[in-house]
């Protein structure tokens, strides 16, 4: 397979099934950004040792089953090569997040992000996360958009959270609260 085609360079791409599209179309904006939201949670998957990192291999897995039904549309006929879509993976990821919160603290304030690389590497997928989820309630308002999917990309968001509340845990690094003060900007 040749990397480059050249067919992108007056910026438009093809669909899965063919179908001709600016680059800038909701579900290439979409599917672009979960393929980003897969590249971090690569690099999560290569700066932890542990169980979680089993887990972040299938939710990569579920992250090419989504972006690949973005890239299809509305093509019926190209979906039918897809993976199937069911609630499985949701419930995984729920059953992981409530694992995780049985070791950890109970959360009185909202968490500023940092502590430790990883933990702000799911801190940042988390951002990338909820940003493919926004496009992607966008695009289902032009085409047809599995609601599985949207649903999977909320859980997700959580899951990553949780995840990075749980890398500070492992290490022994406390969570650093935000506490708002009354020398703030806002008063």
């Amino acid at each position: 397979m040749k990397i480059y085609t050249k067919s992108g360079d007056q910026g438009e791409t093809s669909l899965f099934g063919g179908e001709r599209v600016k680059k800038h179309h909701l579900s290439i904006q979409a599917y672009g950004t979960i393929d980003e939201l897969n590249s971090w949670i690569g690099l999560i998957k290569d700066n932890i040792e542990n169980k979680e990192a089993d887990i972040l291999v299938k939710i990569q897995e579920e992250l090419f089953t989504i972006g690949s039904y973005l890239a299809t549309g509305e093509n019926e006929k190209m979906m039918v090569h897809l993976p199937k879509l069911d609630d499985g993976p949701i419930l995984e990821l729920e059953k992981s997040i409530d694992d995780m919160q049985e070791i950890l603290p109970v959360m009185k304030n909202f968490i500023l992000p940092g502590g430790h690389s990883t933990s702000s590497y799911c801190h940042l997928a988390r951002c990338v996360c909820r940003r493919a989820e926004r496009l992607t309630i966008e695009t289902a308002e032009i085409q047809k958009v599995n609601p599985i999917i949207i649903k999977y990309l909320n859980r997700l968001s959580d899951f990553l959270f949780v995840m990075a509340r749980k890398v500070l845990f492992d290490l022994k690094i406390p969570e650093k609260p935000w506490t708002p003060t009354k020398n703030g900007i806002i008063k």
